[in-house]
């Protein structure tokens, strides 16, 4: 039993989000340890359940109201428990592929526009005002910079190092520093230490931020800190990947 669950902790990635990391992922690691069990669940058919809860979570939203706000919030957080699952799952079964990895991956971009677009459609309903529509809109649009920025650098770091790929995996790994097989003192400083992601505000933050701003009915602020977070982030990891390019390129030869 403890060698199972040692197996299944050890799934869990040092790079996961602030959320995810001491909440989400510990419960999709509880979860598994009876899903894998069941070979007709698989990781694909869970990143699949994973995006059906995730719309109707942004239907709860568009509905409107104090009990589906909850409803909402509930189901935002299992959607997102099911997104660590299928990932620990395919590590665990040692079946991980790249469809796999890429139907995930453009899944969480697709829900995060849904939750926020229709978070942003609620608050509207509350206030008859655009505002929250347009700060709904700049917080997905400078979400995405971040990642298009992202993938741009590596398609040229690709293209200029035939080895840039293996580097940036390489760069990747991190050792596991807590978790099972630490003691209490090593859990609690590594819990106290990865309260430092908050201010990335990745997908992880937006998970509690948005649920607590469901239950709480406070939609507006929450939608305050998405927009101005993501535009600054975004530019900023705009600018970072560009210095980057700038820096790496090898000077041209002068005739």
């Amino acid at each position: 039993m403890t060698g199972k669950l040692e197996a299944l902790w050890a799934t869990k990635t040092p790079r996961d989000e602030w959320w995810s990391s001491f909440v989400t992922a510990p419960l999709g690691i509880a979860a598994n340890y009876v899903a894998v069990e069941y070979v007709w669940i698989t990781p694909n058919r869970i990143t699949l359940a994973s995006f059906l809860v995730a719309v109707l979570a942004a239907l709860c939203m568009v509905i409107g109201g104090a009990a589906y706000f909850v409803a909402a919030a509930l189901l935002i957080h299992l959607s997102h428990v099911l997104d660590c699952m299928d990932g620990q799952m395919a590590r665990y079964r040692k079946i991980s592929s790249a469809l796999g990895s890429y139907a995930d991956r453009l899944t969480d971009q697709v829900q995060v526009t849904l939750w926020f677009g229709a978070a942003g459609y609620a608050a509207y309903l509350q206030t008859q005002d655009a505002e929250p529509l347009l700060l709904a809109f700049i917080g997905v649009a400078f979400y995405g910079l971040r990642g298009y920025a992202k993938y741009v650098a590596v398609e040229i770091g690709m293209s200029d190092d035939p080895d840039f790929q293996a580097k940036l995996a390489a760069s990747r790994v991190q050792p596991v520093t807590a978790g099972l097989g630490f003691g209490l003192r090593t859990n609690l400083w590594w819990l106290l230490r990865e309260q430092r992601k908050i201010i990335e505000f990745d997908e992880g933050v937006f998970i509690f931020m948005l649920g607590a701003a469901l239950l709480l009915d406070a939609l507006m602020p929450m939608l305050w800190v998405f927009a101005v977070s993501q535009l600054i982030l975004g530019l900023l990891r705009a600018l970072q990947h560009g210095l980057r390019i700038h820096a790496n390129a090898e000077p041209s030869i002068q005739k």
